[in-house]
């Protein structure tokens, strides 16, 4: 299924690959690639047992999305090693580790959805026209399931931090 017109691209409407996904309800599964010491894989599995945020940008190349990177990284610092944090993007997980180190990102994980796009399509985040993915933020609960999600309407504006991360402590203060 896809979703034609479900944000825009510097105002021009975008169709997004798969269904949205539902506050609720389980998260879809996917499957991303990281470099540490050679290249790995984050599942979903790996993710359950902690409140769980997920950052999706276009691109780390692209100055909105750094600055999202760089806000949520910040932001995380406090809370330590209670929540899993991934910045998921279709970058190279090479370009994603550079970017990472260079900026000093300790707190938000980078992974790629290149392989497969398992991400993009399961999650509702694939630009069809673009071939990347849109601007999102979700929060999973220790189990999986989504307790937040937001698809930025427009690709170029940033997410918000403050309900995404409010939703986040919720999760800790549950737990």
């Amino acid at each position: 299924m896809s979703r034609s017109g479900a944000i825009t691209f510097k105002g021009n409407p975008m169709t997004l690959a798969g269904d949205a996904v539902e506050t609720g309800k389980p998260a879809p599964d996917f499957k991303l690639h990281f470099f540490k010491e050679g290249m790995q894989e984050l599942t979903l599995a790996d993710m359950k047992g902690k409140p769980t945020i997920l950052s999706v940008v276009p691109s780390l190349d692209t100055p909105v999305c750094q600055t999202q990177t760089k806000k949520f990284n910040e932001t995380l610092g406090e809370l330590g090693d209670r929540v899993n944090a991934v910045t998921v993007s279709l970058d190279l997980p090479f370009a994603m580790n550079r970017f990472c180190g260079a900026e000093n990102i300790t707190n938000i994980q980078s992974a790629s959805d290149y392989q497969d796009r398992t991400f993009g399509n399961n999650w509702g985040t694939l630009i069809e026209e673009l071939k990347i993915l849109c601007r999102a933020t979700f929060v999973l609960d220790a189990d999986g399931n989504v307790v937040y999600a937001e698809y930025v309407p427009e690709v170029t504006s940033e997410p918000n931090y403050d309900a995404a991360m409010e939703a986040l402590q919720g999760q800790l203060q549950a737990a």
